[in-house]
């Protein structure tokens, strides 16, 4: 299933100019197209629009221990709330950590990488306030947190 992420304001790494009037169509766990809301809402007609308020721009790395939860779970879950879809191997080291990371699909890198919203890669977007808390996290196409 098809599903255009839209918002106010997209950037398609951290330090890119914010594009207003574009959007994100994932596929699975891909992203398949990047471009105006309009053009892709042509393209694809019948498509699941999800419309944002805020920046949507790829999910953060994060590249510090975990935040402190009572489960691993919820430590992996405490990541998405701050809009991460990767972490850095270093801070996975536990084996229920890194089980609980595979099972909800966070990536483990070896090192750190800007992130970046590329046609063809993972699909992990999340989409922040002007106050920089996050709103809306997916990780590999999958909705995994959003600020009610």
């Amino acid at each position: 299933m098809r599903t255009l992420h839209a918002a106010p304001l997209l950037r398609l790494t951290l330090d890119d100019e914010p594009r207003s009037g574009h959007a994100v169509l994932v596929g699975g766990d891909r992203v398949e197209a990047v471009g105006t809301l309009d053009e892709l809402a042509g393209a694809y007609p019948g498509v699941r629009v999800r419309r944002w308020a805020g920046a949507l721009g790829p999910a953060l790395v994060h590249d510090g221990p975990l935040p402190p939860a009572p489960t691993p779970r919820e430590r992996v879950h405490a990541l998405f709330r701050l809009g991460a879809a990767a972490v850095l191997a270093d801070h996975v080291t536990d084996p229920a950590l890194r089980a609980a990371a595979a099972r909800n699909e966070v990536a483990v890198l070896a090192t750190a990488r800007p992130p970046a919203l590329e046609v063809g890669g993972r699909a992990d977007l999340a989409v922040f306030a002007v106050d920089g808390s996050c709103l809306a996290t997916v990780v590999a196409g999958r909705l995994v947190h959003r600020r009610a």
